[in-house]
């Protein structure tokens, strides 16, 4: 079928030829590179012997070119097996008709200018990824373009050789898209490029100077879209944004290991990649021995009673914990008000209190605390400076008249010698103790300010009653003993970094290589609405990109559980929502989607795509059999599936299977937060660490511990339901195990 198509010589021989030019520039770039390692080498050998400013502007103007040609040289070696996936048969109003090849990044032909790939983020790629056939326009900088678009052409390339291709329109399936979706986990993430959908790419090219909150279904490519809007903000505002002011807050360590080969492929090598605990903990530099927050979970998940506990992780994600420790913020900031006095050098005043109190706390009042202090301690010593002048000239002044009265107005010269020796030695005296006090006047009278230990400040509100009374008086006497209780012992939990941040932020400042301008935040359901003020107010912009499903948020007792509250925080956002799943199939979405709908927070089902599998399979079983589970799992891989998980609820269930399974000699692993994954391995997995990742086929194990008809349980059942891409099994005592008692399966 595929040699078929008419043009298929023509595209292999466009193939070809973009590949020869390619390598053309590649040897160019690898002569490039040597020559300017060469330079760089001899400008540091004459240094030496050359004028230093010299030998110095060549090296940076080679260093500079060497960095040019090393990204060049990497961008096209990473397209070289596949330089494009689709073509446009394109006419801008007034130009000639042209094709278009779209890829990963833009080449351009030395000589001609001519484009031989355009990179998929450029504003006409736009038109392949939303433009119909026909009349249509696209956005190039806030400038609206009209063109006529003739045809759409998809490319299946793999190792330089064109396999296939499919000419697009309206009445034709995307058959590369199912094609990719039956394709395997692991080599998805980056060939998503190729399939973004017109729902996806409108919230990848969605404002950049806005915060977007995206609304995601397990499978929407929530994560992927993210990924795809830091490469796209970086093409299109690179020249205003360094990438290493851009951070992507990832749900763990796993999960950053996850999507490391993906952003390379973007062309994004430099962005900041951590957790939101890393990222306080890195700004703060405190050393807190933080218990671990799937505990909490866990002992929720094992129906312990956590009422009190529950209660104060909810409160202190709240923006009602914002306020009690903002009045902190403002009673400390009252109280160094108040140790505001007069300046005097001397017996001159030469400051008066009331003028520094009005600097710290209103002229200066958008600072962070200590650097206000730090701000009027340079302001006082300049003032000093002055003011030291004024006054050595005033004193110079009456001495001078002083010794004149006295040498006229004595008749005695011992007298007279006496008064004019006695001014004399007072001046000589007064006048360099005066210039000395003036250089230390603004450093001894700032030494009333203390530094703030963040630490010990928060320790403070969180054991002191009488503080705690005057700044949560809203709470009634009973909850204010069982937080001091809580807190009674030191422990630190990930819903107290919030407010250390926030403490930060307004006391000391939040560094410069922590002050991210643009946040990329995945899984933000799992945030509280302090978390993200935290953020906002600590990082000073509002330009996040913000995704998240409702429906797994397994933490919900500390976090989001509505997005209104969130719009309410970032009036600027946009609200967005993708109901379709690209990742499960219809039979198994279809189980997902009875769970879903148990759900509290009543959301829409998702669609699927049209793609069909095997119906997700019960087994009943009393107990875990390791055998058993190898025979299942030996059976997937019959069938061509390489990423095979065994997801169960709990991490104490995890560990007991894993060790079934050892003992049986069975090939495993342990899935925990900080470990990179073995897809060579069954995959043992607790449910709250499945979240955001995915697998060719998905076991569902519940025997000690069921899921219960519960909010968390039902959200962690979700989550391991929606993590299979093409086959799900599910093995325990009852379907009831599985809140499914009356599904046909």
């Amino acid at each position: 079928m595929t040699a078929q198509h008419p043009d298929f010589k023509a595209e292999v021989e466009r193939l070809a030829y973009t590949k020869n030019y390619m390598q053309q520039i590649l040897n160019e770039s690898q002569r490039g590179l040597q020559s300017a390692q060469e330079n760089i080498r001899k400008s540091m050998a004459d240094l030496d012997y050359l004028d230093s400013s010299l030998g110095y502007n060549n090296i940076l103007a080679n260093a500079r070119f060497f960095e040019m040609a090393r990204n060049q040289k990497e961008g096209l070696e990473a397209i070289q097996k596949k330089p494009y996936f689709a073509r446009i048969h394109f006419q801008k109003t007034g130009d000639p008709e042209e094709f278009l090849y779209i890829g990963k990044t833009s080449l351009f032909h030395r000589e001609t200018h001519e484009p031989i790939i355009v990179d998929w983020r450029s504003p006409v790629a736009n038109v392949y990824y939303d433009g119909r056939l026909g009349d249509m326009e696209y956005d190039v900088r806030g400038e609206i373009h009209k063109g006529h678009l003739f045809a759409k052409r998809q490319y299946k390339i793999q190792d330089g050789e064109l396999l296939d291709i499919r000419d697009i329109d309206l009445t034709t399936n995307d058959e590369l898209l199912q094609e990719a979706l039956a394709g395997k986990a692991d080599v998805r993430l980056t060939e998503i490029v190729s399939t973004i959908q017109k729902e996806q790419n409108e919230i990848i090219r969605a404002h950049l100077r806005q915060p977007i909150i995206v609304q995601g279904a397990a499978g929407s490519g929530k994560t992927t879209i993210a990924l795809h809007r830091i490469s796209y903000f970086l093409y299109t505002m690179g020249e205003h944004f360094n990438p290493e002011q851009l951070m992507i807050l990832a749900p763990n360590k796993l999960f950053i290991d996850y999507i490391g080969d993906v952003l390379p492929e973007l062309g994004v090598d430099k962005i900041c990649q951590t957790t939101f605990t890393d990222y306080v903990l890195a700004t703060t530099k405190l050393k807190l021995k933080l218990q671990n927050p799937n505990e909490q979970l866990e002992s929720l998940v094992a129906g312990e009673p956590q009422q009190v506990a529950s209660w104060i992780s909810e409160m202190k994600g709240s923006l009602y914990y914002r306020d009690v420790i903002e009045r902190y913020v403002q009673k400390i900031e009252q109280e160094i008000a108040n140790q505001f006095e007069d300046v005097f050098i001397e017996k001159y005043c030469i400051m008066r209190a009331s003028h520094l109190k009005k600097l710290f706390l209103y002229e200066f009042s958008y600072m962070p605390i200590e650097k206000r202090l730090a701000h009027i301690k340079k302001v006082l010593a300049s003032h000093a400076r002055q003011k030291k002048q004024a006054i050595l000239i005033t004193l110079h002044k009456k001495y001078d008249a002083a010794l004149g009265r006295a040498l006229d107005g004595f008749r005695d010269d011992e007298k007279r010698r006496r008064v004019v020796t006695k001014f004399i030695d007072e001046r000589d005296e007064r006048i360099p103790a005066i210039e000395k006090e003036a250089k230390s006047t603004a450093t001894v009278y700032m030494r009333r300010f203390s530094k703030h230990n963040i630490k010990t400040l928060y320790r403070s509100l969180l054991t002191n009653a009488e503080l705690l009374a005057e700044l949560a008086p809203e709470w009634h006497y009973l909850e204010q003993q069982q937080f001091l209780q809580a807190h009674a012992k030191e422990q630190w939990v990930l819903e107290d970094l919030a407010a250390l941040y926030y403490l930060q932020a307004r006391l000391k400042g939040i560094p410069d290589e922590w002050k991210m301008r643009v946040v990329f935040i995945d899984e933000v359901q799992d945030y509280s609405l302090f978390q993200l003020a935290a953020l906002k107010t600590g990082l000073e912009t509002d330009m996040f990109t913000m995704v998240g499903d409702l429906a797994q948020g397994i933490h919900s007792y500390r976090s989001l559980t509505a997005w209104e509250p969130v719009q309410d925080l970032f009036p600027r956002a946009s609200f967005r929502t993708l109901q379709k799943s690209y990742r499960t199939t219809i039979e198994i979405m279809e189980v997902a989607n009875k769970v879903l709908a148990q759900m509290d927070e009543q959301l829409p089902l998702v669609e699927p795509v049209v793609r069909h599998g095997n119906v997700p399979t019960y087994i009943e079983a009393p107990s875990f059999d390791a055998l058993q589970i190898q025979e299942i799992f030996e059976a997937i891989r019959a069938n061509g599936h390489h990423s095979i998980a065994l997801i169960c609820k709990t991490t104490a269930e995890a560990k007991t299977m894993q060790q079934a399974l050892k003992d049986k000699k069975i090939a495993s692993q342990l899935l925990t937060e900080n470990e990179s994954i073995n897809q060579d391995l069954l995959l043992v997995v607790p449910s709250h660490l499945a979240k955001g990742l995915e697998f060719d086929a998905v076991i569902v194990a519940a025997f000690d511990t069921p899921f219960y008809d519960t909010k968390v349980d039902r959200k962690l059942l979700y989550v391991a339901l929606t993590r299979a891409m093409h086959e799900l099994y599910l093995i325990g005592p009852t379907k009831n195990t599985f809140l499914l008692e009356n599904e046909q399966m």
